[in-house]
């Protein structure tokens, strides 16, 4: 199914459809960025922003949220 298929499935969904699923998107999408974070993580590209953020706490430069 292509791109323009599901925009044009989406325009003739009722309200409870979209409802429906805009709520399995935003869950799909968010499990889709868990799982790009995670591969960042594990494959090492988000070391240098760990090791600034805790030299930069370590320094004091930080703050409680």
């Amino acid at each position: 199914m292509s791109v323009q298929e599901v925009e044009h499935a989406v325009t003739h969904f009722t309200n409870d459809e979209l409802k429906t699923f805009r709520k399995w998107f935003t869950d799909f999408d968010m499990e889709q960025w868990d799982k790009e974070i995670e591969a960042d993580s594990n494959s090492g590209r988000l070391d240098s922003f760990i090791s600034k953020a805790l030299e930069e706490h370590r320094a004091g430069q930080s703050s409680d949220i």
